[in-house]
């Protein structure tokens, strides 16, 4: 029989980390209600702690990809999970509301952020040549994994036990994780003997730089920022985390507890998403080997706007089916965003895509910041979500279009800062 490859066992431990941090950082979500209810917070002071907990998600991002060339994959990982762990157990002791802010805001922030959709964008440009598309859709779909086994559990021990236990579960599962990626996670073929998977025989690990991990992450975003994929791409990516995690993640259980709906039922729903995001996400994947990702992008961002102006029609004290089937409908499209915009990185950008999909990454969360801080206060305002889905939907429709507008571009030159690889013709 045929070895199976190190680079599968390194793919693995990365969709368990990732899968943590998904489920880790979607725990506000349920805590919302538990919060109110003991500290008398509005749902605006805590979408607050959210917001920060999105932005640092995101502008940690690209830090993260320079900190992991400089320093492996490894060590940032290890240290983000001490990180998370650090910030859920203190909100054992929380008793004012900046210690939110502080510990789901800032900590848990940096520390997802360190192990987010970058790390899966690390793993599969140094360990994969072959199915780099595909196991970039499986690494993204950790995500969604990760949201459909916390998010009913978390659900229930706030709603049971308190929303202190559920806290406490998401640090000492931060903790677990820690020894799987210190013994398991390699940075680098070449540290147990192997090369990438699908590279050719003798092809040896890139040294990493020698420039300060902030300093390139800056360089980059300069270069990059001269550009207009850069700005089509995350200008699109703003609105995907801003239709994604700022909107649904973060309100979709208390808009649908304002129609009747109890919490747990909330995030069982949520969680089904999580089921077919799985789907859409590894299908995702395979097609942006195959196919045009820009079409891919634009269909995606259309076919989501559609679904949430609809939304607010289908919220009801039970699960009716037609609810049932924008889950199952929005769940195919949740991240199968991720698995394009990765691989237009990667073709525009070459060796520093994985450093400008940070900044990318960066702008969905800024983009889902705003949307969790505005849909709270809409909420408080109007006493409804519902001005917030019609906005979401038609913002989701102005992504198609720059998805869209990304050009092909000619043949790539080099001797661009940073090693970038940008044409002519996609120069600003």
């Amino acid at each position: 029989m045929r070895r199976l490859h190190r680079a599968w066992l390194v793919a693995a431990v990365a969709f368990v980390a990732i899968l943590g941090a998904a489920g880790f950082r979607a725990t506000p979500g349920v805590l919302i209600e538990p919060l109110q209810r003991e500290f008398g917070w509005s749902t605006a002071t805590i979408s607050l702690a959210v917001s920060i907990n999105l932005v640092l998600y995101g502008l940690t991002a690209p830090f993260a990809a320079a900190l992991m060339d400089r320093f492996g994959m490894r060590r940032v990982v290890s240290v983000a999970l001490l990180l998370v762990a650090a910030g859920s157990g203190g909100t054992l002791a929380m008793t004012a509301s900046w210690q939110l802010l502080l510990f789901w805001g800032v900590l848990v922030g940096l520390g997802t952020g360190s192990m987010a959709l970058v790390f899966a964008a690390t793993v599969t440009e140094r360990w994969f040549v072959r199915h780099r598309g595909l196991v970039t859709g499986l690494l993204t779909a950790a995500g969604a994994t990760g949201q459909l086994i916390f998010l009913p559990v978390l659900a229930h021990l706030a709603e049971g036990p308190g929303w202190r236990v559920a806290s406490l579960t998401v640090a000492g599962c931060a903790l677990g994780v820690v020894p799987l990626v210190w013994w398991l996670l390699r940075d680098h073929p070449a540290d147990v003997g192997t090369t990438a998977l699908g590279a050719e025989p003798g092809a040896g690990r890139t040294e990493p730089p020698a420039v300060n991990a902030a300093v390139r992450a800056l360089s980059v975003l300069r270069s990059a920022a001269r550009t207009r994929p850069f700005w089509f791409l995350a200008g699109g990516f703003a609105i995907c985390g801003a239709s994604t995690n700022g909107l649904v993640s973060t309100h979709f259980i208390p808009a649908a507890h304002d129609h009747g709906m109890p919490q747990a039922s909330a995030a069982g729903l949520l969680a089904l998403v999580g089921i077919f995001d799985v789907v859409g996400t590894v299908a995702s994947g395979w097609l942006s080997d195959r196919m045009d990702s820009r079409i891919l992008l634009g269909v995606y961002y259309a076919l989501r706007g559609l679904s949430l102006m609809v939304l607010p029609g289908l919220f009801a004290a039970t699960t009716e089916p037609s609810m049932l089937v924008f889950i199952i409908f929005y769940g195919l499209d949740w991240v199968a965003t991720v698995p394009p915009t990765v691989a237009l990185c990667r073709k525009i950008y070459g060796a520093d895509g994985g450093v400008v999909f940070g900044w990318v990454f960066g702008s969905h969360q800024i983009g889902a910041a705003i949307a969790a801080v505005l849909a709270g206060l809409t909420r408080d305002q109007l006493g409804t979500y519902d001005l917030a889905w019609y906005a979401a939907g038609g913002l989701c429709l102005v992504a198609a279009a720059l998805s869209l507008a990304i050009g092909r571009g000619s043949r790539p030159r080099t001797g661009t800062p940073s090693g970038m690889l940008v044409s002519d013709e996609r120069r600003a």
